[in-house]
């Protein structure tokens, strides 16, 4: 077998060794050009041929280095070009090389009975040629059966073809079904989780929330001064519950639940002065990427609503590159580089998510005053954003 398509566009040489066009189109012309030096000298050896045996044999086995372009033309021609070359000089059993070729070639391209019948006629030329020299009987019957190993192994080799193609298929669904079961175990769990969370923790602030909150109220009623320490449960209980509400949205969504600009769109709704800026070729991008961008400028706007502290503006910038996304978010709030902040579970669940797309996270507080974040995330990154 001289070589065979594989399913991905490239070229198979005796089912195991792949190679690009280029390269199996070299060896194709290699192997066409080794069967005619064969040819050629297996007939100096015999003698007895002339300018045009030789142009015959010539043309007869080259021809071979188009059979993937038309493998039957490339039969018949061969074919055609050696039956007269044995008709016109002493047949040589080497003669029959290039035909064997071409016959293997056509039955495995699915062309079996025009590749049976081209050989029985040969093998008539070869027998014709000279019925009457010592052996030909024999030289005859002993080509036979390479003409029906020939026509076998075309055929085997298709078949063998289409069970690699199809074992390769169903490898390809097994994996696909094992990530589909993956990804839905993934969601039933985070639903469990999330359902869990909100079944205990929500429930215990709450109650937290509503008791320091009746304290106050009721310290406040009597003339007395709220103790600070009751105070600071009642804020951090409703930190504790904003930021518990935030963590039930990512586990219950499998992704972003619309795009930048919508988030943008929302903060402005709730009064935050925010400001979207896009450069370069904006595009959708793989699953994971996008979740990212999405999640790193929805933390960066909840944490400019809650931190910056007055009518601070935040800008949104995304930067479409070619190998990279970049999300900066700056805002113009309270805090400064003197007094640096301590990064709490928004930020740092920022930095992980960027880290495991595979890009970098630089947060901090800006000279002129204010914060910046600033996420390169690379497209293509082994993270899964590719």
């Amino acid at each position: 077998m001289m070589g065979e398509h594989g399913p991905d566009g490239r070229v198979t040489l005796g089912g195991h060794v792949h190679l690009d066009e280029r390269k199996a189109r070299a060896v194709v012309v290699a192997l066409a050009a080794l069967i005619a030096v064969v040819v050629v000298l297996a007939t100096v050896y015999e003698g007895g041929a002339d300018a045009v045996d030789y142009a015959l044999a010539c043309v007869g086995s080259l021809v071979l280095a188009e059979y993937r372009r038309a493998p039957r033309v490339v039969l018949v021609a061969s074919a055609l070009c050696m039956a007269a070359f044995v008709l016109h000089a002493e047949p040589a059993t080497a003669a029959a090389f290039p035909v064997l070729a071409a016959v293997h070639t056509a039955a495995h391209a699915g062309h079996r009975l025009l590749a049976t019948g081209t050989g029985l006629a040969f093998l008539a030329a070869f027998l014709g040629a000279d019925p009457g020299r010592d052996g030909a009987v024999e030289r005859t019957l002993l080509l036979t059966g390479w003409f029906v190993c020939a026509v076998a192994t075309g055929i085997a080799a298709t078949t063998w073809q289409a069970y690699l193609r199809q074992t390769e298929e169903r490898a390809l669904e097994a994996e696909r079904t094992r990530e589909e079961v993956a990804l839905r175990r993934a969601g039933e769990e985070r639903l469990r989780i999330a359902r869990e969370l909100h079944d205990s923790l929500t429930h215990h602030i709450s109650i937290v929330k509503l008791q320091a909150g009746v304290a106050a109220h009721l310290a406040r009623k009597r003339g007395e001064e709220v103790p600070p320490a009751l105070l600071a449960i009642q804020e951090a209980s409703g930190e504790a519950m904003r930021e518990l509400r935030s963590t039930l949205e990512v586990l219950r969504t499998d992704g972003p639940t619309g795009s930048p600009a919508l988030l943008v769109e929302r903060a402005r709704s709730a009064g935050l002065p925010v400001e979207l800026t896009v450069t370069g070729r904006e595009r959708a991008l793989p699953s994971d990427l996008e979740q990212g961008v999405y999640r790193i400028v929805q933390e960066c706007l909840t944490n400019a609503a809650r931190h910056a502290g007055g009518p601070a503006a935040v800008g949104v910038h995304l930067d479409y590159g070619e190998r990279q996304v970049v999300v900066r978010v700056d805002d113009d709030g309270a805090a400064r580089p003197d007094r640096p902040v301590a990064p709490g579970v928004g930020l740092t669940g920022m930095r992980e998510r960027v880290e495991a797309l595979g890009g970098a996270l630089r947060a901090g507080a800006r000279d002129e005053g204010g914060f910046s974040v600033r996420a390169e995330l690379p497209v293509g990154a082994p993270g899964g954003a590719g």
